[in-house]
């Protein structure tokens, strides 16, 4: 069965292209194949500002760049966010673009006219893959995917989101052909069946 895919892009180069976008690459074409709809968020191609207070938060207008994308994430019902492991995290305009998008009346319910345990983007299922120069299983088991938790738990399944399932990607700059070719077998395997 069809589905709606919102791919989001996260890493923010735009400039050069990475291992990250080869993925969401095969990803897309696989999907496309395979009869899904997919619409794609390059977050590094996005001109937004910083938001630096919980009243802009909360009450603040979004620019048109933002309110496209939650018009995408809205319309979706599967998203894949794609990003790289910098210090240990997403990078930090990934981060931006999850504050300018996922606002009260849009992932969060705004508290004084809904209740806190509204869950305003629930029925959407999620996969995040990130690359990483660390071994995979060290980030998993060391550092207990500390960041990535976050953006399950605090972030995505808060807004009623889930299933969320995730594709982690060790050693990016040590793997050698067939490894990084076996992992873009992977991506457009689940790109074919919307995963």
């Amino acid at each position: 069965m069809a589905k709606r895919i919102a791919i989001i892009q996260g890493h923010p180069d735009a400039q050069n292209r990475h291992y990250g976008h080869a993925l969401a690459e095969a990803y897309f074409q696989s999907a496309t194949e395979a009869g899904h709809e997919l619409r794609v968020i390059d977050i590094a191609r996005l001109d937004f500002p910083l938001l630096r207070s919980k009243d802009e938060f909360d009450h603040g207008t979004p620019p048109d760049v933002i309110r496209q994308a939650q018009e995408t994430i809205r319309w979706a019902e599967h998203l894949v966010i794609f990003y790289p492991l910098w210090l240990g995290s997403m990078p930090a305009l990934l981060k931006a673009f999850l504050e300018q998008t996922f606002r009260p009346g849009f992932a969060l319910p705004n508290l004084k006219t809904e209740s806190p345990w509204k869950k305003l983007l629930k029925g959407k299922s999620a996969r995040i893959v990130v690359t990483m120069g660390m071994p995979a299983f060290f980030y998993r088991w060391y550092f207990r995917a500390h960041s990535l938790k976050s953006l399950e738990r605090n972030i995505l399944g808060f807004c009623g989101i889930g299933p969320i399932k995730e594709s982690l990607i060790g050693m990016v700059e040590a793997e050698n052909g067939d490894s990084r070719e076996k992992w873009l077998r992977k991506m457009r395997s689940l790109g074919s069946k919307g995963q």
